[in-house]
């Protein structure tokens, strides 16, 4: 039987699907494969060993990795894999985190400490604050309009900073120095870095080298990839 003419009750279930008499379903649409996820969660740190079903072949045997691709230099594009990564690396896993195009702001040492935050084209974009004038408000996306008139990037900016600043965030470079000292492995993008026709000296210490995106995805083998 092929996997689109399986369906999920097909599978093997856990014994807490089986005993809590977990209804049948619909067939996996076609084209669809049903990852395994196995009946438990990988212990943390865990190597991870085997062979792959299809081929034979070894499967990656190493430590649990986590990859992040920072792809945009805006303020709040910079803190996810930041804070993530960070989580990450408190639970023991290997994290390697790769700057590429606009991303390579965040680690460029002439702009990472001015990096913006603008709401032109963020829908998302509200102020929990106009809530004090009206309840409901501060769940209303500001008009896009705003974000085009003078100044309100740099307002919006300082607003976003002050925030992080009361959550006892760091400032993105600060929030650097910390990854490099817990063990983060990170890479400006040979091409984006080549473009901007940046040099060395203009990267964080913490970045280990400039690298092609083909040798990125050889460090990247067995992890789990995040695209920011």
């Amino acid at each position: 039987m092929s996997v689109t003419e399986q369906t999920i009750t097909d599978r093997p279930v856990t014994d807490k699907a089986a005993t809590t008499g977990t209804p049948s379903r619909a067939p996996i649409p076609e084209g669809f494969i049903l990852p395994d996820f196995g009946d438990r969660a990988r212990p943390t740190g865990a190597a991870q060993t085997g062979t792959s079903e299809e081929s034979g072949t070894p499967a990656y045997t190493g430590p649990r990795k986590m990859a992040f691709i920072c792809s945009k230099g805006n303020l709040d594009m910079a803190y996810p894999a930041m804070i993530v990564g960070n989580a990450a690396l408190g639970e023991g896993v290997e994290v390697h985190i790769f700057f590429t195009f606009w991303g390579l702001d965040i680690v460029n040492t002439k702009l990472n400490h001015k990096l913006k935050f603008t709401m032109a084209g963020n829908t998302a974009m509200h102020m929990n604050d106009l809530g004090r004038l009206r309840p409901g408000w501060e769940h209303l996306s500001l008009p896009q309009v705003m974000g085009n008139l003078p100044g309100m990037t740099s307002f919006a900016t300082n607003m976003m900073k002050k925030q992080m600043e009361e959550l006892e965030i760091p400032n993105i470079p600060d929030f650097l120095d910390l990854m490099e000292a817990s063990g983060a492995h990170m890479y400006a993008c040979k091409l984006s870095f080549d473009m901007a026709k940046m040099i060395e000296a203009d990267l964080h210490p913490g970045v280990e080298g400039v690298i092609s995106a083909s040798d990125f995805v050889e460090i990247a083998e067995g992890a789990q990839i995040i695209f920011i």
